[in-house]
């Protein structure tokens, strides 16, 4: 299940530089930075509930360190084929498909 370990394994799968002590004491917030994103690294068997608590709290630690949230969400034993999926805020999206759209023409 979810460990240090594991958790180190996806960010670097993303190319996102790991936050040393994520989430202890007055350290900075979240596990992870990649780009303009904090990363928020979520690992669970079967699945994980976002809740409008648990994103302002991505989007508060993110707001901090004036980077974006993101969620990088894994379900599924490491050992097996994982679903990985990333959850980031609307506006964010919006401009990622703007920038999809100015390249590809669609």
């Amino acid at each position: 299940m979810a460990d240090a370990k594991s958790e180190l394994k996806i960010l670097k799968s993303y190319g996102a530089t790991p936050q040393p002590n994520s989430g202890r004491g007055k350290h900075k917030k979240g596990d992870g930075i990649l780009g303009p994103f904090m990363v928020d690294v979520k690992e669970y068997e079967k699945s994980y509930s976002i809740s409008r608590d648990n994103w302002a709290k991505v989007c508060t630690d993110a707001a901090g360190q004036r980077l974006q949230p993101m969620i990088a969400l894994a379900l599924g034993e490491e050992t097996t084929i994982r679903s990985e999926m990333v959850v980031v805020g609307k506006k964010m999206f919006l401009e990622m498909l703007e920038a999809w759209e100015e390249k590809y023409g669609e």
